[in-house]
């Protein structure tokens, strides 16, 4: 098989026959350049674009995006009719970090398929990567009008409402994509997000149980069931549901944090500070998770230590009057 330098030698060849047919326009001399360049070319076999198509596949299946991207790249300017090249493309960009890149490659690419809907949900994307909201809705929302049904396109328009606290349109888009694809947890997850940020709790109860039935091990389901059943003040239940979470996920500082608010408020209080302390332990930073266990410690009549934890509040959020009252 022959190299990729070898190919890109042998395109050269042709380039420069090209150039030789423009300067010496004589008929033997066009039949015996023509035939160079046919040489040259015949040496690139046909399924050179195949296989860089896999090796960059493959990378991106193992998660080198930057190699991915590279050999995509290599497609894309071999091949500039393969649109999968350019999608897989945008993709590896963003995966990779470069998401000015990916935005550059998804523009152009929609420049060559005006009415290609999965061209125009990957530009949306790319603008919400690159912080663009509106122009994000304004390319998803024309995907949908060219492709209606699909399914990752109501996803993705509503992770951009999300990002956006639009959370009534991003509803109404988990709707539609859970009408197409009902079985999938993680619309049912975001669903019930964006119910319980409009203040309707208890059908984003129902949508974390959904989601938990169709995935009892879903990342953050029985996190957000908990902090539903908290602000239903229904402690226990709460509380059960953060234990489900850690026994899932055990590094997650904001679980912590959640669990030992919800046990301080319930009065079990030497439960808060094991907690509390993981919380800060794995997030140092939570000027939240300070404030209560200084509270917690207080309860218990550990003035020195509860101080200690206030101050250290008081540093993080200097415009929470609550540590400095106490």
């Amino acid at each position: 098989m022959i190299s990729y330098g070898a190919f890109l030698e042998a395109l050269s060849v042709g380039v420069e026959c090209a150039s030789q047919l423009w300067m010496r326009p004589r008929p033997l001399v066009w039949v015996g350049v023509l035939l160079l360049c046919a040489s040259a070319l015949a040496q690139v076999p046909s399924g050179s674009v195949e296989s860089l198509m896999r090796e960059a596949q493959q990378a991106f299946d193992r998660g080198d995006y930057q190699a991915a991207a590279k050999s995509f790249e290599q497609v894309r300017r071999l091949a500039p009719e393969r649109k999968s090249a350019w999608h897989s493309l945008v993709l590896s960009y963003l995966r990779s970090g470069k998401k000015a890149e990916a935005l550059e490659v998804a523009r152009e690419a929609d420049a060559r398929w005006p009415e290609d809907g999965e061209t125009h949900h990957l530009l949306g994307f790319a603008f919400f990567q690159n912080g663009l909201q509106q122009e994000a809705v304004q390319e998803i929302r024309r995907a949908l009008e060219l492709e209606p049904n699909r399914y990752e396109t109501h996803l993705d328009l509503a992770l951009v409402y999300l990002g956006a606290q639009q959370y009534k349109l991003a509803a109404d888009s988990l709707e539609s994509a859970l009408r197409i694809k009902p079985e999938d947890p993680l619309p049912h997850i975001l669903l019930g997000r964006a119910y319980q940020n409009t203040n309707r709790t208890l059908p984003a109860v129902k949508q974390f149980k959904k989601a938990l039935a169709l995935d009892p091990k879903i990342p953050l389901g029985h996190y957000h069931l908990g902090f539903a059943y908290e602000s239903l003040g229904r402690n226990a239940e709460a509380i059960a549901e953060f234990k489900n979470e850690l026994a899932l996920h055990q590094e997650n500082a904001e679980v912590y944090y959640r669990l030992g608010h919800v046990l301080l408020d319930s009065g079990r209080i030497q439960e808060a500070v094991a907690n509390l302390l993981l919380a800060i332990h794995l997030t140092p930073g939570n000027a939240n998770a300070h404030y209560d266990l200084g509270k917690a410690l207080l309860e218990q009549g550990r003035l020195a230590e509860a101080i200690e934890a206030l101050r250290k509040a008081t540093t993080l959020n200097a415009e929470d009057p609550g540590p400095f009252y106490l």
